[in-house]
């Protein structure tokens, strides 16, 4: 399988931080990042826990920030690759992560893998979201420059909801056939793309 994580120096520099944390609270800052992991727009700590969690662990805000950042990257990785433990096991020796703090991260993928993976499966990568889908024909058979003719559109009208505000818009388009046909032909090769990745 191939490698999950590339030893980069901001990744050296977490992992030295991880390794000097305090072993007893470690599990429980692990617990509330995978509880928060599916979560994109809201902070896996409010101001006011970060603080907290400085003071209690004798960290900076930047550290603190780091250490957060780094861990929800290990575990994104883990749900991305659908990690077995011990493959994610291996992974994080290979980047010096010391046993006592590997011990930990994997324990906790562990019993909490299919959840946190059905979690970020439903998480969208954009915001708005079609809802709804509404269509009608056209068949224009005159204009001012021309009395006979016979060119048929479809008006189409999409119903879009922002996941964020709740709002609802409404975009309309018109096609003509050819352009009808040309996107049809593109969203039937966006279902084979989908169809490969499932």
């Amino acid at each position: 399988m191939a490698a999950m994580f590339t030893a980069t120096a901001h990744i050296k520099k977490a992992v030295a931080l991880i390794n000097d944390l305090d072993t007893s609270k470690f599990p429980l800052l692990l617990s509330r990042i995978l509880q928060k992991l599916h979560i994109k727009e809201e902070r896996t700590f409010s101001e006011g826990e970060e603080e907290k969690l400085q003071d209690a662990l004798g960290l900076t805000g930047s550290d603190l920030e780091l250490i957060i950042e780094t861990l929800e990257f290990i575990l994104q990785q883990a749900a991305y690759h659908a990690a077995k433990p011990q493959h994610l096991s291996q992974q994080l020796q290979q980047l010096d992560l010391e046993g006592e703090k590997i011990r930990p991260i994997v324990e906790a993928w562990s019993s909490s893998a299919r959840e946190t993976i059905g979690k970020l499966r439903q998480r969208t990568v954009h915001p708005k979201q079609l809802e709804e889908v509404n269509w009608r024909l056209n068949l224009q058979l005159a204009q001012s420059s021309r009395s006979k003719m016979k060119e048929p559109n479809a008006m189409f009208e999409f119903g879009v909801r922002d996941e964020n505000s709740g709002e609802k818009d409404k975009i309309r388009m018109e096609f003509t056939h050819d352009e009808l046909y040309g996107f049809y032909n593109q969203l039937e090769t966006i279902q084979k793309q989908l169809d490969s990745l499932s």
